[in-house]
């Protein structure tokens, strides 16, 4: 039912009845491995490893075989009768395409447009072989052919092949020789076709298929969308039919632009109509496709129908003679012989060569992953790379050039179960809609993840200005530069507890949370390495409210002039702080104008002779910032990988807590991250294990129960201090006890009748008992003796009492004490 703004309401959440409530003692990681043992790590040596991978076996060599032979796995499992029918009308359908497809995209690669069969037709017979993927075609790509081309027109432009010519009078005209300049062209294209192959088969021999991965699908999508644009003004001066120059590099996409609309005017109508109609009959027809292909048995080959009338036209109605149309005109038979390219040009194109390379194998791999995700196949990454090394070899050796995959060939293949220049031009520009539509992503990105969507239009800018292959690079790099940023400014939040629960999130997203006293949590959510522990320190400031080395130099600095007083007797330091003498003037009470010597800073202090409440007003004017937590509890659990940069810092971060007494704990921390803090030597006496919890809620709990224990000892330190001072331990024991209203029993207890009775002799004979047990009697009785430790009286009655935690652990507490 809509609501009155026109929006559905939401769906109601499903209700979950069943709970659960889990019983288990607190586990620190030393607890656990001690109760659970880790399991030993086979380690084994580079012999071991050697030995290993070089065993020969029938089984392994048939596998290995198999992985560098893939026809030898899916040949044997052909199905004749059901599949070779549907495969020869597929054959048939694409090759069709890819045959008008790789003449089009011979006029992105500059060179001429018979060489484009020979792409279209070589690269297949030695990829079935080779290649995983059972449903991409293998041919010419716009976007690979037009940065063949760019490298072909950078290497070969037309000044390099005027002649001069002499037309029967005084004057002589410059001309192009086009037969060198193609011919050139060729070789310098099938050497860059060589060249890739040679690549991409060592990436492949070295298992670096991974290196596709840094091509991020933003990445790629401003890159081919770049690539469009480009292919759209490089096609456009041929359905024109205006001459421009040759224009490569940055910017060259704007000069040919530049200089298309200053001669424009020279446009050939005949050509201009021819490519027009072409573009809108091609466009329709595919949209066709696309909406019924569910319909249509066989998508409707609408190139080759437009080539054939185009051509049929040309032909009938003598174009090239009575309007000045541009033809192909005719296209060599046969095959050329193979010949060995010019390797001496390899320097020369070396840096372009990688990028093509790498560019060709993510194309491919992209679309055959599309496939094999829905026909329930997979296709080997770094076997893709040798298969395309292998078909680039061979096809260089026939004049080919760089050969990828094509998403409308592939299409048409499974789909299937498996001319005037103008014309051509006008194809390439037909087929180039879906690289367009990819534009209408950025909003979608934009709304999901703004980092991608700058990615996306970085990339498509920086490709149409500064040429694809510096914009690929530039694109990829500064692709990086996010990732790098993202880790080094990573998220991060303060964390509280849903009440009654072991269930912690961040205080900012979430209502009805709450903070512990005396405790923050903190979550870091980034590997910590030289590049970011800066930010976790400001993260870990942020959330503890203080600089703990400010704090640290701050109490120095107020502890020196407490000394200061003290040597001069204006302040008395007590078991119990420190106490100002009446009458004497304080002359160290003065404004503090937070200058600190860095140097007076490393002065040896007495600092653990004097006990001082830092929370409380200070008898000196030191602005001491107040630390109002006792424990800091860091939720580890996004912490992927430390470096030694990042495990120092974190011993760092704790000592400098523990010398302002906050107690750092650590919480869901990965195995292999501990093992790698130990390989660092990151724990010693002061920094143990057991500050090292198996989740939040464990470090916690232990958190909290170290907090009521120190209660309870300041208690009874602050009893023992004041019975020590007392001349009558039992009055100041009956006051103490009154004062805090007991119950009547109690009151009864430490009354003379009790006493009388036995009780309290009964109460000190357990006591000394408890003593005895921990093999302290004798030491107890040289403290009596000494009036080190108060009556017996007194923990007899304190213990028999309000038995808190035991006689024992408090005797062992006090002789600690």
């Amino acid at each position: 039912m809509a609501t009155p703004r026109g929006k559905s309401e939401p769906l109601p959440l499903p209700e979950y009845s069943c709970s659960y409530a889990v019983s288990r003692p607190v586990y620190s990681e030393l607890a656990f491995q001690q109760q659970y043992e880790r399991r030993p790590q086979e380690r084994t040596t580079l012999r071991e490893s050697l030995a290993k991978g070089c065993s020969c076996s029938r089984k392994r060599t048939l596998g290995v075989l198999k992985t560098l032979l893939p026809i030898l796995d899916w040949l044997p499992k052909y199905r004749v009768k059901e599949w070779l029918l549907s495969d020869i009308i597929s054959g048939v359908s694409t090759g069709l395409v890819g045959t008008l497809q790789g003449m089009a995209y011979a006029l992105l690669a500059a060179v001429p447009v018979g060489f484009g069969l020979y792409s279209a037709f070589f690269p297949i017979l030695t990829y079935f072989i080779f290649g995983t993927s059972r449903h991409i075609s293998v041919g010419p790509f716009p976007v690979v052919s037009l940065m063949v081309g760019s490298v072909v027109l950078s290497m070969a432009p037309d000044e390099h092949f005027l002649i001069s010519s002499s037309n029967g009078t005084a004057l002589n005209t410059t001309m192009i020789d086009y037969a060198a300049r193609d011919a050139a062209r060729v070789l310098i294209a099938s050497s860059l076709t060589l060249l890739v192959g040679i690549i991409q088969l060592i990436f492949g021999g070295l298992q670096i298929g991974f290196i596709v991965r840094y091509l991020a699908d933003p990445l790629v999508g401003g890159f081919t969308t770049a690539a469009a644009f480009q292919v759209l003004v490089s096609q456009l001066k041929i359905v024109l039919n205006v001459s421009t120059k040759n224009y490569n590099g940055v910017l060259s996409i704007i000069y040919t632009l530049i200089e298309i609309f200053q001669n424009i005017g020279n446009t050939n109508l005949a050509d201009f109509i021819a490519g027009l109609l072409t573009i809108i009959i091609c466009m329709a027809v595919k949209e066709i496709n696309d909406r019924f292909k569910h319909k249509i048995p066989v998508p409707i080959p609408i190139e080759v129908i437009v080539t054939i009338i185009a051509t049929a036209i040309s032909y009938g109605a003598n174009l090239e003679k009575n309007y000045n149309a541009g033809i192909v005109k005719s296209i060599p038979r046969g095959f050329l012989p193979p010949i060995l390219p010019p390797v001496s040009l390899f320097s020369q194109m070396l840096a372009a060569s990688f990028s093509i390379a790498v560019v060709a194998y993510a194309i491919a791999v992209s679309v055959g992953k599309v496939y094999a995700v829905k026909y329930d196949y997979t296709i080997d990454g770094n076997q893709e790379f040798i298969a395309f090394g292998i078909s680039n070899i061979f096809s260089g050796f026939f004049s080919c050039f760089v050969a990828t995959t094509a998403l409308s060939r592939t299409a048409v293949q499974e789909s299937t179960g498996g001319k005037t220049q103008s014309v051509l031009a006008a194809v390439v520009i037909a087929n180039l809609k879906g690289m367009f539509m990819q534009v209408c992503d950025v909003p979608r990105l934009w709304r999901q993840n703004k980092t991608d969507a700058v990615i996306w239009v970085f990339t498509c800018i920086a490709s149409i200005i500064l040429g694809l292959d510096l914009g690929l690079l530039a694109g990829l790099v500064f692709g990086l530069l996010t990732v790098v940023l993202r880790v080094q400014f990573p998220s991060w939040n303060s964390l509280g507890i849903i009440p009654t629960t072991d269930i912690y999130k961040s205080t900012k997203n979430y209502k009805n949370i709450e903070e512990l006293e005396g405790v923050k949590i903190l979550r870091f959510s980034s590997p910590i390495f030289y590049g970011n522990v800066d930010g976790f320190k400001k993260c870990i400031k942020s959330t503890v409210g203080f600089d703990a080395i400010r704090v640290y130099n701050k109490r120095l600095k107020a502890l020196r002039k407490i000394q200061k007083l003290i040597k001069k007797g204006q302040l008395r330091a007590t078991k119990n702080g420190i106490i100002s003498d009446a009458g004497s003037s304080n002359n160290a009470f003065e404004p503090d104008e937070d200058i600190e010597d860095p140097e007076e800073l490393d002065v040896p202090t007495k600092e653990i002779e004097i006990q001082v409440d830092w929370n409380s007003e200070l008898p000196v004017k030191v602005n001491v910032p107040k630390v109002p937590i006792h424990s800091l509890v860091l939720d580890c659990g996004a912490i992927s990988f430390l470096d030694v940069v990042g495990v120092r810092s974190l011993r760092v971060v704790v000592r400098e807590f523990q010398r302002i007494d906050v107690n750092v704990y650590f919480a869901s921390l990965q195995d292999h991250v501990t093992e790698k803090l130990e390989k660092c030597g990151f724990f010693d006496d002061n920094i143990r294990k057991d500050i090292f919890f198996l989740t939040v809620h464990d470090a916690v709990l232990h958190v909290q129960n170290q907090a009521k224990s120190r209660e309870v000892q300041d208690s009874i330190l602050e009893t023992i201090s004041l019975i020590q001072d007392s001349k009558d331990p039992l009055e100041l024991m009956e006051a103490v006890l009154m004062e805090e209203e007991l119950d009547v029993q109690n009151e009864k207890i430490i009354s003379k009748k009790y006493q009388k009775d036995g009780f309290i002799e009964t109460g000190k004979r357990y006591a000394q008992t408890c003593f005895l047990k921990v093999g302290s009697g004798d030491h107890y009785k040289q403290g009596l003796k000494s009036k080190i430790y108060p009556p017996m009286e007194f923990y007899a009655n304190i213990f028999c009492i309000d038995n808190f935690f035991g006689l024992e652990t408090l005797i062992l507490f006090l002789l600690d004490f």
